[in-house]
């Protein structure tokens, strides 16, 4: 059916014919082509004005029009008898322009990588574009096809793989760190009473919040890159599949949709994979602030809110001297606190005393102890709510310094 039609069009507008007229030399185009053939032709004869002549676009050789012009060519009967006959049969199998009612698709445009008729190239959206007949862009696009793929580069496809073996990596070890911080939670309060359940549930609670922003934050970037790794393999599926496609028209067009999905595959952009860490660490609580806490003062002890913030990163060569200076810092902090610490106790002590007579303190020695013990925790648990917010903001701070000097 193919080549049948290339029988019913003009060479020169690739078009079915309308009113088709014959050359002396026998070839056959359009009346409206002939005529536009003429008027682009300067090769006029001087010495015959009564004739025009014209080479055949076919086969180059000259003939002469008659001074009556084209219309006085004979029409070739027989061809449009054909096309008449044509145009009445139903032709569903055969591929028609949207624009163009019943203009066939036989020529590509090379310029859109897309099936074109003649009158799109004539006096359509395609007009002076570079084109190809339909078999011969079909061989070309044939050798070259199975080439596509390299497109996607392996770097990519390893890219895609390494980011997602990463997040798994990283979503795991997140996952671990509240699994082991649930382990610390229940052996500790395993030693404890019923009284101590309901802060159990509360921090367990609080975990589980975090593992669930943790799925939030991991699962999305994972299922975006597995869909991504899902569309590479349905192109090389796709791929092979074309190579089997016999038909040029079919083939074409499957060519055509891969060059646009492989493009808006290399346009989405990979996910930037960004460590994080929880903090508080519950075990780190739990040692430092709760087991030197009375069972009784449990209840007043304000659970934090646990939360996942940017993982604080090593300074490298070219910041060791701001690296040392926030040691020197925070070693300069440490004995300062250590005083600081110590007065305030020697004061709340001595403060204790004085009022009381030598008789009172030698007779009620165990309440004043128990009183100071018990300032003393509370002093402790919110000394070390500070200490622990002014060394994360500290570390925030110089982090952010350090971004300062680098740019």
């Amino acid at each position: 059916m193919h080549h049948f039609q290339e029988e019913l069009t003009c060479s020169i507008c690739y078009s079915i014919f309308e009113d088709p007229r014959v050359l002396p030399c026998s070839h056959t185009f359009c009346r409206n082509c002939l005529e536009g053939v003429i008027q682009l032709s300067s090769d006029f004869s001087i010495w015959r004005p009564l004739r025009v002549p014209l080479k055949c676009p076919n086969c180059r050789s000259i003939v002469e029009i008659p001074a009556a012009g084209t219309e006085s060519l004979p029409i070739n009967f027989a061809l449009k008898a054909i096309i008449e006959k044509y145009q009445q049969e139903d032709h569903s199998d055969v591929a028609t322009c949207s624009e163009h009612y019943r203009q066939p698709l036989n020529v590509y445009c090379l310029l859109d990588r897309k099936l074109v008729c003649g009158h799109c190239l004539t006096i359509g959206k395609h007009h002076g574009h570079p084109i190809d007949d339909l078999q011969s862009a079909y061989i070309k696009e044939k050798e070259t096809s199975g080439k596509l793929l390299e497109q996607l580069t392996d770097q990519h496809w390893t890219d895609v793989c390494l980011l997602i073996e990463k997040l798994k990596e990283q979503k795991s070890q997140c996952e671990s760190v509240v699994q082991d911080d649930k382990k610390v939670v229940v052996q500790y309060f395993k030693k404890l009473s019923d009284t101590l359940e309901h802060k159990k549930q509360v921090l367990l609670t609080a975990l589980d919040e975090v593992n669930t922003r943790i799925l939030e934050e991991y699962q999305p970037l994972i299922e975006k890159l597995k869909k991504i790794r899902e569309e590479q393999l349905e192109l090389m599926s796709l791929n092979t599949s074309i190579q089997k496609e016999e038909s040029p028209l079919i083939f074409l067009e499957k060519v055509d949709d891969m060059h646009r999905r492989i493009k808006a595959l290399k346009r989405k952009q990979l996910p930037e994979v960004k460590p994080v860490e929880i903090y508080p660490r519950i075990g780190h609580l739990l040692k430092d602030v709760w087991s030197k806490t009375e069972i009784g003062q449990i209840n007043k002890i304000l659970t934090p809110k646990i939360k996942l913030i940017p993982k604080r990163k090593l300074h490298s060569k070219g910041s060791g001297k701001e690296g040392r200076e926030s040691k020197e810092l925070l070693q300069a902090v440490n004995p300062l606190a250590v005083l600081l610490l110590f007065i305030i106790i020697a004061v709340t002590v001595f403060s204790f005393h004085k009022p009381v007579s030598s008789v009172l303190i030698e007779a009620t020695p165990a309440c004043i102890s128990e009183f100071l013990l018990l300032i003393y925790q509370d002093f402790c648990t919110h000394l070390q709510n500070i200490v622990d917010v002014l060394c994360h903001t500290f570390n925030l701070l110089m982090e952010f310094l350090g971004r300062i000097v680098s740019l």
